[in-house]
């Protein structure tokens, strides 16, 4: 799908987190400036989250309370041990799993051991400032929860 705005990017979060419940696992990826913290306000708009979502690249993740909660983390500085992955679990971002979505942003390669089942959002900035975005579902029931969305 293509999106041509931030606010198109916002809209599309929206969307998808109307399929979204407790327990899931989304990862955002994409180069700098592809609109993945505007997919992530977005998903927490959706969810009815309570206060600002910003880029969480300096303090790693947050948790934004509302009706479902939403983890919301920044793998982005992670990668300075021999095995990344390690730095995701001592995030302990599983501690929350079952009872908020979990959006991690730049998580690919290392946020996937967080649950077996995820759906993956990739995002890419086109030179016209487009967004061309594409889901990929792991596992579950993801394929059918996204058919929709996807139209």
């Amino acid at each position: 799908m293509l999106l041509s705005t931030v606010d198109d990017t916002r809209d599309f979060g929206r969307r998808l987190a109307a399929v979204l419940r407790p327990g899931d696992l989304v990862l955002l990826t994409g180069p700098l400036g592809a609109g993945k913290t505007a997919a992530a306000q977005g998903i927490g708009a959706g969810l009815g989250v309570r206060g600002p979502i910003t880029s969480p690249t300096f303090v790693i993740a947050r948790v934004h309370q509302g009706p479902v909660p939403m983890v919301h983390a920044d793998a982005y500085r992670l990668g300075d041990r021999p095995d990344p992955r390690a730095e995701i679990d001592d995030l302990d971002l599983d501690a929350s799993a079952e009872d908020a979505v979990t959006v991690v942003e730049w998580g690919e390669g290392l946020a996937e051991q967080l649950n077996d089942e995820y759906l993956q959002v990739r995002i890419d900035r086109r030179d016209d400032d487009t967004r061309a975005v594409d889901l990929v579902p792991h596992g579950g029931d993801w394929e059918a929860r996204i058919k929709d969305i996807n139209e």
